[in-house]
């Protein structure tokens, strides 16, 4: 059996784990995007990488001066070691002598000949291990010809081929016409991509378009340029993250809810809570994060609508101190901006919590905030159904809210995902006796039997309390039901006023 070609990691975090490991060294690959996607930030990393490995390296630089590398370099808070080296193919201020360190050619008066042999020269004199050519464009200006600009990319290949460097190709797509010359050529592909969306920061993603003699992970990935480098976030693929767990009951503090609920929760299951806006979705979560915590377990929460402050501040009316579960370390909690977050960075956010933290309650509150970070409905079920699949395997009781559109009568949720989650909770208002009112039922549940019944409930200091059944009244979950005899309702005076 014939024994892999070693890789050569690529310094980029997430990225080696989408290749299978990195670039097969000794061969050439393509990086190619528009300016501003981050093709030399990942260079200068790859290189990077090879100088903390021992390797020599060499950069040749035909579209940026070293000075202006240099400074790319320092932004990150990196200082280039020696050696990786700089060659310049850039027009000069003035001539240089050979002698001097760094070369500079003006290469519109050069054969595109002179070019490529000048590459070897310096390639020779070095003998790096690996290679950044920065960029194709002027080589492709040079050439004048697509026939002259494949045979002299062939002849580039062929020669760091037999030098056995791994070679990292650089392409700014500036070409009038889409030139698949070196997508042939090229051992792989990567292609950098940019968004702009119609509100909030541009989304940077990835996609590997071809990888000879090699499984990796296809599909765009998300990426950020931030200080210290790019970061990809792989594409979450849930079969790939299987763990063994007890899928024991998860219960809670109400022995009520429990009943309802047909038992609880199940260990490694997924709950939609679904109401208007003001039911108590958050709330109701809540309680769920206080009761696990208490048990000894750790949770996260992550909340798209509310301000931290004001819903540590309500938290505190039901008696629970979200501040002093962050303090103790039991619960990881962050405010997510859908518009600056994009949801790959956000899956890797969640992956974080369940894998490093240990936490095995997670909250999303809402996904209307997490349906406003995507651009398409469809992306939006696909990855929450990559999420929650993870979650479940992982042994995570995962809660996602839902605010549903109006406040009674017929209501619309922006996006339907009921169909993922293991139960479904629905969060009503209802008008009786004058007041405002709130029932919770529970209309599907996966992983057992449950209560079928409309049963009215209040979040306090106490917890959870249900009512009865709402038995003697029709159409609750309308919002205006009529009365069929005589109920019976939950006292809602205030304890204080109660005689």
């Amino acid at each position: 059996m014939t024994e892999p070609t070693p890789k050569a990691a690529t310094g980029v975090e997430g990225l080696d784990a989408i290749l299978g490991g990195g670039l097969t060294r000794g061969r050439v690959f393509l990086l190619e995007g528009d300016p501003g996607t981050g093709k030399t930030t990942i260079a200068t990393q790859f290189l990077m990488n090879g100088a903390e490995l021992g390797e020599s390296c060499l950069y040749i630089t035909l579209s940026e001066t070293e000075e202006e590398l240099r400074e790319s370099v320092a932004s990150h808070g990196w200082t280039l070691p020696d050696s990786i080296q700089i060659f310049e193919l850039i027009p000069p201020e003035s001539l240089l002598d050979d002698d001097q360190q760094q070369s500079l050619l003006y290469s519109s008066d050069l054969e595109l000949g002179e070019t490529t042999k000048r590459i070897f020269e310096v390639y020779e004199k070095v003998r790096p291990q690996r290679v950044v050519l920065d960029s194709l464009s002027e080589i492709r200006l040079l050439a004048q010809s697509s026939l002259r600009y494949r045979r002299q990319i062939l002849a580039l290949k062929h020669y760091f081929a037999k030098q056995g460097a791994s070679v990292l190709m650089l392409d700014d797509l500036t070409s009038e016409a889409a030139d698949k010359t070196v997508h042939s050529v090229a051992h792989g592909v990567l292609r950098l991509e940019e968004l702009s969306p119609d509100y909030g920061a541009e989304r940077r993603r990835l996609r590997v378009l071809k990888y000879r003699g090699q499984r990796y992970r296809g599909g765009y990935h998300d990426f950020i340029i931030a200080t210290g480098g790019v970061r990809v976030f792989p594409r979450l693929v849930s079969l790939q993250h299987k763990t063994n767990f007890d899928r024991h009951p998860v219960l809670t503090d109400s022995p009520e809810l429990n009943a309802l609920l047909g038992g609880g929760f199940e260990r490694g299951s997924s709950a939609l809570v679904l109401g208007p806006a003001g039911t108590g979705k958050s709330l109701f979560a809540l309680t769920f994060i206080k009761a696990a915590i208490e048990k000894g377990g750790k949770a996260a929460m992550f909340i798209f609508d509310e301000e931290l402050g004001l819903l540590f501040t309500r938290a505190l009316g039901l008696d629970i101190d979200l501040q002093a579960m962050v303090d103790t370390g039991n619960l990881v909690i962050e405010q997510v901006d859908a518009a600056e977050l994009s949801p790959g960075q956000f899956s890797q956010r969640v992956r974080s919590c369940v894998e490093k933290y240990g936490a095995q309650t997670v909250v999303i509150d809402s996904l209307n905030g997490y349906h406003a970070a995507m651009p398409h409905e469809s992306a939006l079920i696909l990855h929450m159904h990559e999420l929650l699949q993870y979650l479940n395997r992982q042994g995570a009781t995962t809660f996602l809210t839902v605010a549903q559109h109006g406040l009674v009568g017929d209501m619309r949720s922006p996006v339907d995902v009921t169909y993922l989650a293991d139960t479904v909770v629905l969060l009503r208002y209802f008008e009786a006796a004058g007041r405002v009112r709130r029932a919770i039922s529970i209309v599907k549940k996966r992983t057992g039997a449950h209560e079928d019944t409309i049963r009215e409930f209040r979040i306090d200091s106490h917890g959870i309390s249900l009512g009865d059944p709402l038995t003697k009244f029709q159409g609750v979950l309308r919002g205006v039901p009529s009365v069929i005899g005589e109920p019976e309702l939950m006292d809602l005076t205030p304890p204080a006023m109660r005689p």
